[in-house]
């Protein structure tokens, strides 16, 4: 049965790259409706080989709407879920104003699709540094119940929007000229440079994006006591997160197991072959969804733990398409 399915926030990074995931996932679509502010009504957007023009969001833009991909800010969707509820439709929202709302799902597909059927009308999409990392550990968490877990996040700047690339590579050009540039986007230069912070500081001296986590980790995993301690930093590479992850089992696992657990893990390819200097790379895993998974090793700190490395694409699996996945459950 096709289905009427608008973008809310179609003409960013995010909203393009759904409409592009719609198009090649074959989404049976009945009507497509591509919403974003008033400046950007008329614009054309690609929707495979045919172009669909923007119409504005407002309040009345979602009768005979079945599913909206959200792909706009906090305040943006906010401002329209009750709208989009009101109007019958089901609301798959991309940023993390629902995320923790006891009453709406975080759903990966992959890991809690069932969860999926306890909606009011509002589903949300985790964080796409939270779903990398999960994706990497699922089938390993199913063998062995992970207790603490350890990592350190080197987020691309497209993270940041489609403003981020282009400001990588202008700093870059700049510099090369020996010219100034002051940063827009991110708060330091970003070119040649690591930024040890996304997200604002909370009182526990971390940042909401390191608590996503913990916070989003506990939920989608149905783990309340899980511990996660996180470090997330900006890095000049243009698309595809990466994740070092060092995890505690309740049970000591062997590497094999844990490399089984990975290639078998639905979303997954296991790429760990040090002898052949063959591992996880962000220029490897952009444009796609898989999340690849190397580096395999054993904790040297603690009997039972493992350490990990995994690389996937934030704009897609971390963001479009675990959205389209989300819609298809529907």
């Amino acid at each position: 049965m096709k289905k009427n399915v608008a973008v809310l926030g179609a003409t960013g990074a995010v909203g393009q790259e759904m409409m592009k995931v719609l198009y090649e996932r074959h989404f049976p679509i009945g009507e497509l409706r591509p919403l974003a502010s008033a400046n950007s009504v008329g614009r054309e957007l690609a929707f495979g080989p045919d172009k669909v023009k923007v119409q504005e969001a407002t309040k009345d833009a979602f009768k005979g709407i079945d599913i909206v991909l959200g792909a706009a800010e906090n305040d943006i969707a906010m401002a329209f879920a009750p709208a989009i509820k009101e109007s019958g439709a089901v609301f798959v929202d991309n940023s993390s104003a629902f995320r923790l709302d006891p009453s709406v799902p975080l759903i990966i597909p992959e890991i809690n699709a069932g969860d999926a059927k306890n909606h009011q009308g509002v589903i949300a999409n985790p964080n796409c540094s939270t779903i990398v990392t999960l994706m990497a550990l699922y089938n390993i968490h199913k063998l062995s119940p992970i207790q603490t877990l350890v990592a350190s996040t080197y987020q691309a700047v497209s993270g940041a929007g489609a403003n981020g690339p282009k400001e990588l590579m202008a700093e870059v050009d700049a510099l090369s000229k020996g010219e100034a540039f002051e940063p827009k986007v991110f708060q330091y230069q970003i070119a040649y440079n690591l930024i040890p912070q996304i997200g604002g500081f909370t009182d526990n001296g971390y940042t909401t994006e390191e608590m996503k986590m913990q916070n989003e980790g506990r939920k989608i995993l149905h783990a309340p006591e899980l511990l996660v301690s996180c470090t997330c930093v900006r890095v000049p590479v243009i698309r595809s997160h990466s994740i070092s992850a060092t995890f505690v089992t309740k049970d000591q696992l062997s590497i094999e197991q844990v490399q089984q657990a990975v290639r078998t893990a639905p979303g997954c390819r296991l790429v760990d072959d040090p002898a052949s200097k063959r591992y996880p790379m962000p220029l490897e895993t952009s444009d796609q969804d898989l999340v690849f998974v190397g580096r395999i090793r054993r904790d040297l700190t603690n009997p039972n733990g493992i350490s990990l490395w995994c690389c996937g694409d934030q704009v897609r699996k971390g963001a479009a398409t675990n959205a389209v996945q989300i819609a298809e459950l529907l």
